[in-house]
């Protein structure tokens, strides 16, 4: 085990190095207004996040954690050489009640953070929930994530875990119902906290058997880091490997190869409706006319068969009374049995 040198912290900070700190420009403001926030202390180059969060005291910290945050309205801020920044930050309302404060922590890196007092005005206060104990629970054995993820997890879901853990009460009064803050980190990210209530009482001299739900966001995947602190100490850290979540990368290979032939069965489908009423218009590789059905409703022409001419028995043709010249009508024909005028000679 190794120890820290006299006059310096565990982190490598000496002991005279000050402390992260926050100031505001205004202690109370409403909904839609803006403050100035100043801080120093803080490492160089360190990124920090400013918001507004409800449940909150510089004693406890932030109850509930970010998700008593007005998220939506935070700012981000690097600090400089010095460890010092300066910014403006939007007043909005948090989604749980005051006592209200201004909170600063580290987004990466080893964690760090400070509070400062903050009144929205007009928005709902309420009193903080009551937290017993002392701060006398100690961690007894190796923590553990017990639990195992669904198939609804290798398709996104958000994975989930069971933080379990035996405590003992090294105090002499016994601690009841407490609250722990169970945070989690993805890679070089400050864990995010969130609480979490044990109902029961651990009497002094005893131990308990706790467990508590931890939970990623959906389709989170890789290294992960879960840590476990009582009162504003860290108890126990435990690494989570996080598979990636392969159905929705199947998914979406699906989705790609079945569209695309969904496409073409139904453009193929579309041909075929079309195929046939191009057919019937043109017969024969050619453009039918337009007159064709108008020509087919005329009245069509019967020609007469010419009846066969009448032939002697020598073969020459015989001359019969149906025959008709163009200047001779069957009217003016002379009767057989008609006298026949002769002329005079």
């Amino acid at each position: 085990m190794l120890l820290a040198a006299p006059g310096a912290h565990a982190d490598g900070r000496s002991a005279s190095a000050p402390k992260p700190a926050v100031t505001l420009s205004d202690k109370e403001a409403g909904k839609g207004g803006s403050l100035t926030v100043k801080g120093s202390g803080w490492r160089s180059g360190a990124l920090l996040m400013l918001l507004v969060c409800g449940q909150s005291s510089p004693a406890r910290g932030v109850i509930g954690g970010t998700n008593s945050c007005a998220n939506a309205d935070g700012r981000a801020v690097t600090t400089d050489t010095k460890g010092a920044f300066s910014t403006k930050l939007p007043v909005s309302e948090p989604p749980v009640p005051c006592p209200c404060v201004v909170h600063v922590a580290t987004v990466t890196g080893e964690e760090a953070l400070a509070d400062a007092v903050f009144v929205v005005a007009g928005h709902p206060v309420a009193a903080l929930p009551k937290q017993t104990g002392q701060g006398k629970l100690a961690v007894l054995a190796a923590t553990r994530l017990e639990g195992d993820s669904s198939v609804l997890t290798w398709f996104g879901a958000p994975p989930t875990r069971r933080l379990v853990f035996t405590v003992g009460n090294m105090g002499s009064a016994p601690v009841e119902n407490p609250v722990f803050r169970v945070g989690t980190a993805h890679g070089v990210y400050a864990p995010q906290w969130e609480e979490r209530q044990w109902r029961g009482t651990v009497e002094p001299g005893r131990k308990a058997r706790i467990e508590l739900p931890v939970e990623l966001a959906a389709g989170a995947h890789g290294d992960y880091r879960v840590s476990l602190k009582y009162g504003t100490k860290v108890l126990a850290e435990q690494p989570w490997g996080v598979g990636r979540p392969w159905g929705v990368t199947l998914f979406w290979i699906l989705l790609c190869l079945v569209v695309p032939a969904a496409v073409f069965r139904i453009g193929m489908a579309v041909v075929d409706r079309v195929r046939p009423r191009s057919a019937q218009a043109s017969r024969g590789g050619r453009r039918a006319s337009p007159f064709a059905g108008a020509a087919a409703r005329l009245p069509r022409l019967r020609r007469t068969a010419a009846a066969p001419v009448p032939t002697t028995t020598a073969g020459e043709p015989r001359a019969t009374g149906t025959a008709a010249l163009p200047w001779f009508t069957p009217e003016s024909a002379p009767s057989e049995h008609s006298p026949t005028t002769k002329g005079h000679s």
